[in-house]
């Protein structure tokens, strides 16, 4: 009887657990896929040119086809009569009208013959369009009377129509030497001549000295532009040349050196990582002004700063884009410096220069109209824009 009672409480388990069993597989089978994982999925490994997050802010969003007023972009790259490089001048008044630009500067045109060429190229085949500027021949920075024979040249070459002198980084304070092997520096005494010579003339000196703050910098973890020195190792500056502090004290030396001579510092003031610097040498220098091409994706990552400093100095400030005209590079500037939009991608404006967005700077009319066009015709001989 009790190996009876045995059994028949087996069976009962038994079915008790088949059923038990049943209920927790049903139920089991209604839980959806993510709740019965117990772990969470691991993110895939990605290397970092792979990885481009798309923002979930849900913000405005606005181009102006062309600016508020009529623009003069006093810095461009459209090369030389005969360069391997040189811009097609049709297409760039095709962009220029599209986007609403008036005239651009070509910082591009050398000097004696090919300087000729390249204004005929430009300014004579589309009179009002362009302005040229002429450059150094930095390759006889070794002959004793150098910079007395680059501003007889310079002289020159505003007779035959330059606009203003062009000054790049390649030329002195970085990586140009002398046959010694030390790098020029740009305060050198013997480079005066020149420029005295553009402040007897009454010309304009676009300086480009340094370049953003992080090509002087270690190329490892910490260095905000490394996926741009990636695709540009040329670019960094680290180690083995002068520290962009070095080369900025020694521009700032030639421009307190000559208050007769109007100096233009690129890409706002050679320093678009420090304002607090360049409002100090706005403050120190009337003769020193800034454009800001090819820098607003720094302005933008300091929108209070940027706004703040560009209004102050309102009449020393211009546009400019380091960029060949291209309607869609255009309204990239005209969106940063006269809506109100948030966390938006420049990088068209110019090239790709870091993993961050940037926000505008709805810049009063008053100061538009400054930046766009009027300091530059106070500044550039044949500077000028129609309405």
């Amino acid at each position: 009887m009790k190996q009876r009672n045995r059994r028949v409480s087996w069976e009962v388990a038994c079915s008790l657990g088949l059923l038990c069993s049943a209920v927790i597989f049903l139920r089991v089978q209604h839980i959806p896929s993510q709740e019965r994982q117990k772990t969470p999925a691991k993110a895939p490994n990605l290397i970092l040119e792979e990885y481009h997050p798309k923002s979930m802010l849900v913000t405005e969003y606005h181009v102006p086809p062309k600016p508020k007023f009529p623009a003069i972009d006093v810095h461009n790259h459209l090369g030389y009569a005969g360069g391997k490089r040189m811009v097609d001048p049709t297409l760039c008044i095709r962009e220029m009208d599209a986007a609403g630009v008036a005239q651009v500067v070509n910082l591009d045109g050398m000097w004696g013959e090919t300087l000729k060429a390249t204004i005929t190229k430009f300014e004579k085949a589309y009179p009002g369009r362009f302005l040229t500027y002429a450059r150094v021949d930095w390759s006889k920075i070794d002959d004793p009377d150098f910079g007395q024979m680059a501003a007889a040249q310079l002289e020159a070459d505003v007779r035959a129509g330059a606009h203003g002198l062009k000054i790049d980084k390649a030329a002195i304070g970085l990586t140009r030497k002398y046959k010694n092997g030390r790098v020029a520096p740009v305060d050198d005494p013997r480079f005066d001549p020149i420029w005295a010579k553009c402040g007897e003339l009454k010309i304009p000196i676009e300086v480009h000295v340094g370049d953003p703050a992080a090509f002087f910098t270690p190329l490892d973890k910490d260095n905000e532009r490394y996926e741009e020195l990636q695709d540009h190792p040329e670019w960094l500056f680290y180690p083995g040349f002068p520290p962009l502090e070095t080369i900025l004290g020694q521009f700032m030396h030639v421009v307190a050196k000559h208050p007769d001579t109007i100096f233009i510092g690129a890409h706002m003031g050679c320093y678009a990582e420090n304002l607090q610097w360049v409002a100090q040498q706005l403050d120190k220098y009337p003769n020193f002004y800034i454009d800001v091409d090819a820098r607003i994706s720094e302005l933008g990552r300091q929108p209070y700063t940027a706004r703040k400093i560009i209004i102050q100095y309102q009449d020393r400030v211009m546009f400019g884009t380091d960029t060949p005209p291209n309607a869609e590079a255009f309204r990239v500037y005209w969106q940063f410096l006269e809506t109100e939009d948030e966390y938006f991608d420049v990088s068209k404006s110019h090239h790709y220069q870091g993993r961050w967005m940037v926000t505008a700077l709805n810049l009063p009319t008053e100061v538009l109209e400054k930046i766009y066009y009027r300091n530059a015709m106070k500044l550039i001989p044949g500077a000028k824009v129609t309405f």
